[in-house]
């Protein structure tokens, strides 16, 4: 089983993961992650959940402006994502003008959809972009078209078809007219896009797209399977010594987030946040306070057990090492201290936890017990039940604190049973 996983199995994952198409795309989406954390911050204010606060930043005229800056960053996450992939797209091949792709592929993405909006009553108000696309319905498209914005760019620059000037000409001009020829066969693509859809669908690319894309994905990841999908993945990754949950955080985040925006788009409306209103159950939150809280694998349960019950030496030595980091989310030290990382045995716990967490939170949702998630996120070092305070409220905390207590007893059997080979290697390398 070593050898297929080793010799079969992690040379493929390795090669998916190190494509540049994914590397952009991984790292072009990480610049959206201040914007959803401050925009967190004042989404919380705006709505927060004690009257007397609320009626306070009323009297004194903030709750407007705050809601300005929520508007301002969680509105514009597929804006930056249009602009950021491409971006990276050209750092990853070593391309000057990386900036000149990303303004190229954010007029590309404005290129698709409509440059006015429909009021209620009919009436057709021009030179107006419809927000809404700007921010989580708009995210996959931004992601196609930014990859797509990238490759052309890079493929000009590396073949040379650009307008060249004489030596001598500032670099920051040079490279103004390296994009002018992209730019013109971008646009056209971009074009030629919307003519089509247009033409034959009566909607827009970003339109088709958002229907045929993006809702199916957000069904799929919106239900109990998808839900234990999503737990398995991280886990499956981290056993190969790969980073489960910044490649999956990366290629789920704008579903997740699509999810969430959508949520906090019902409470925004003054509708009851309930999955029988159409909302989301997995959101950004769901994976993060419940499926990689205290690290992937939800190893809180086996640090507590190697700090404070651990009988071999190694193990004790680890659990210093490893008790407070746990707390704040960071458990690369356990994953290669004890190890987990490429060990059949920890792999049953490390799997079966995340997967316990999400059947667990998902029917506590679907039934009620504890409320659905609107936009506030925390930043992913924020402590446990701490953070599920902050995005869910006390019932959301409780149930968090209940699920890592778990952990424990999910992890007790295995990691003893290592705990007690380790201390037997122990003794025998002493005599």
């Amino acid at each position: 089983m070593n050898d297929f996983l080793n010799q079969k199995v992690l040379p493929a994952l390795i090669k998916i993961i190190n494509t540049k198409t994914v590397q952009s795309f991984k790292n072009g989406m990480l610049y959206i992650m201040p914007l959803t954390i401050v925009g967190s911050i004042f989404l919380l204010l705006a709505n927060f959940p004690w009257s007397p606060v609320v009626s306070l930043l009323n009297a004194v005229g903030l709750t407007g402006p705050f809601n300005q800056i929520v508007g301002a960053t969680f509105g514009i996450m597929a804006l930056v994502a249009v602009v950021a992939i491409p971006f990276e797209y050209c750092k990853a091949e070593n391309i000057p003008g990386g900036l000149n792709a990303g303004i190229i592929s954010l007029s590309s993405f404005l290129i698709v959809q409509e440059s006015f909006i429909i009021t209620d009553a009919g009436l057709q108000i021009s030179d107006v972009l419809d927000k809404g696309w700007l921010g989580g319905r708009g995210i996959i498209a931004a992601i196609l078209i930014g990859l797509l914005s990238g490759k052309v760019y890079a493929f000009f620059i590396k073949k040379d078809i650009r307008i060249k000037l004489p030596a001598g000409v500032p670099e920051g001009i040079a490279n103004s007219f390296n994009g002018l020829i992209p730019a013109c066969a971008m646009f056209l693509i971009s074009a030629l896009i919307y003519m089509i859809f247009k033409g034959f669908w009566g909607v827009t690319a970003i339109e088709a797209i958002y229907k045929v894309i993006q809702l199916p994905l957000q069904g799929m990841t919106d239900s109990l399977p998808g839900a234990i999908m999503l737990a398995l993945i991280v886990p499956f990754l981290w056993f190969f010594g790969i980073h489960g949950a910044s490649l999956v955080g990366a290629v789920m985040g704008p579903i997740l987030q699509a999810n969430m925006l959508e949520n906090q788009a019902l409470l925004d409306a003054g509708v009851a946040l309930t999955v029988a209103n159409g909302g989301h159950i997995v959101t950004q939150q769901f994976m993060d306070q419940f499926q990689t809280v205290t690290g992937s694998g939800m190893t809180i349960g086996l640090v507590l057990y190697i700090s404070f019950l651990a009988k071999s030496v190694q193990n004790k030595q680890l659990g210093k090492l490893t008790l407070i980091p746990g707390f704040f989310n960071i458990n690369e030290p356990i994953l290669f201290g004890v190890p987990v990382v490429l060990n059949p045995l920890m792999a049953v716990p490390f799997i079966m936890m995340p997967v316990i967490s999400s059947i667990l939170l998902y029917f506590c949702q679907y039934t009620g017990i504890v409320p659905l998630f609107g936009a506030v996120m925390v930043p992913w070092t924020t402590p446990p039940v701490i953070s599920g305070f902050i995005v869910g409220g006390w019932k959301i905390a409780l149930l968090q604190a209940i699920i890592l207590a778990s952990s424990f007893f999910v992890y007790l059997p295995f990691i003893k049973k290592v705990d007690q080979m380790n201390l037997e290697q122990e003794k025998a390398g002493s005599a």
